[in-house]
């Protein structure tokens, strides 16, 4: 890679970082004015200048069909575990049981590791406790867990939430990895503390 396109990919990630702050910066005051763009940018110059925020890596293609399969399905997800976890709360014969799980993604992207991360804790029932940036390691507390086919399944649904990913906005190097046949080998990877 050529200094100049290094140049590129930093200079357009530090847009999307820029536009992102002042979208957030906007959404917190409910309102799209002048001066809050105005305000919005300001701070994100501020505090992209003063922090230190890694740069982050665009893939630069988006799946239409898979960002839509990937929000529906992440719907359907939380509708499913709220009504699990709903029923936790007010079985009487529930025994608690929780783990957490090392689960190692196939992804190189910080943006689709923290994608992943944000799905699967969106969902009830699961957090994200711990990330190992180094190794792709997502580190997951999970409820009602009993047995090793829990946590095979469990993992097996954190595996597809990452493929829909990236599918939908990950690089063809990314794509290529979760599309290879080893879902087996992985399973059998990362314990539960």
């Amino acid at each position: 890679m050529s200094p100049e396109s290094g140049h590129r990919i930093s200079a357009r990630s530090q847009l999307v970082l820029l536009a992102g702050l002042v979208i957030l910066w906007c959404l917190v005051w409910g309102q799209v004015t002048p001066l809050s763009v105005l305000t919005g940018v300001v701070l994100a110059v501020v505090i992209s200048t003063l922090f230190y925020l890694p740069a982050i890596d665009l893939s630069g293609r988006v799946n239409p069909w898979y960002v839509l399969v990937f929000f529906v399905r992440l719907i359907v997800d939380i509708a499913r575990a709220s009504i699990e976890v709903a029923w936790l709360v007010i079985d009487p014969r529930y025994k608690p049981s929780s783990a957490v799980i090392a689960i190692p993604l196939d992804t190189r992207s910080d943006l689709i590791m923290m994608l992943t991360a944000e799905a699967i804790s969106l969902v009830p029932g699961s957090i994200v406790v711990d990330v190992d940036r180094q190794e792709s390691v997502l580190y997951v507390h999970v409820i009602n867990v009993h047995d090793d086919q829990d946590l095979a399944e469990f993992r097996e649904e954190v595996f597809a939430t990452e493929k829909r990913l990236v599918m939908a906005i990950g690089s063809k190097d990314d794509v290529w990895r979760v599309r290879q046949p080893n879902h087996l080998t992985r399973s059998n990877t990362g314990g539960a503390a």
